[in-house]
C-alpha cells in the first residue's frame, strides 16, 4: 500500500472507530503495530483548512460549525492586527475575511494578502453584511476571490467555498 493511502485507511478506521486501539488498526491493515504507531505520530492533519477572519464571534462560531460539518479543518481569528502573522502560521487553503473591523477595515488586509508574495497564492473570500454592489465591487478590487453577504445561506456557502478550493487546486 502506498504511504498516502495507508495514512487514509488509517484515518479511515479512527474516524469510523475513535476507540480503536493501535493494535486492531494493524490488524484489520495487516501491518505491523510499530508501523501503525509511526504513521500515526507522523500523521499531519489533511484536511482543507480555511481561517475566518473577523471580529463578530457568535456569527462566525455558527460559520465554523457549518464549515467543520463538510470536514474542513477552521481556525477563527477575531483581531486584524495578527491576520498576516496567522496566515504565515497556519497557511490555510481559504481565507473568509470579514470587511469590517473595528481596527482596521478587511478590504486593506486583503489588499496586504494580494501585495505580500508569500500570501498573494492563498484564495480570499469576503464577508460583508451590506448587498450592496459599490462594497462587491470594493472587495473585488482589493483582490478577494469572491464575496458573500449576510445572512450567510449554509448551502450557498458550501457551495461557493467548494467551488474557491477546487480552483485553487488546479
Amino acid at each position: 500500500m502506498q504511504n498516502i493511502d495507508l495514512n487514509h485507511e488509517i484515518l479511515k478506521l479512527i474516524k469510523e472507530q475513535p476507540e480503536i486501539s493501535e493494535r486492531n488498526i494493524a490488524l484489520a491493515l495487516s501491518i505491523s503495530e510499530d508501523t501503525v504507531k509511526t504513521r500515526i505520530a507522523n500523521l499531519q492533519d489533511i484536511r482543507e483548512k480555511i481561517l475566518i477572519v473577523g471580529n463578530r464571534k457568535k456569527a462566525y462560531e455558527n460559520l465554523k460549525k457549518t464549515l467543520e460539518a463538510e470536514n474542513y479543518n477552521v481556525v477563527n481569528i477575531l483581531n486584524s492586527f495578527s491576520a498576516l502573522e496567522t496566515v504565515s502560521e497556519e497557511r490555510p487553503d481559504l481565507i473568509l475575511l470579514d470587511t469590517a473591523f473595528l481596527d482596521t477595515d478587511g478590504f486593506e488586509i486583503c489588499r496586504q494578502l494580494r501585495a505580500n508574495p508569500k500570501y498573494r497564492w492563498v484564495p480570499v473570500m469576503m464577508l460583508g453584511e451590506k448587498n450592496e454592489a459599490e462594497d462587491s465591487i470594493k472587495a473585488y478590487k482589493s483582490g478577494a476571490d469572491d464575496y458573500i453577504t449576510a445572512p450567510l445561506n449554509p448551502l450557498e456557502l458550501r457551495a461557493r467555498v467548494g467551488m474557491i478550493l477546487r480552483r485553487s487546486r488546479v
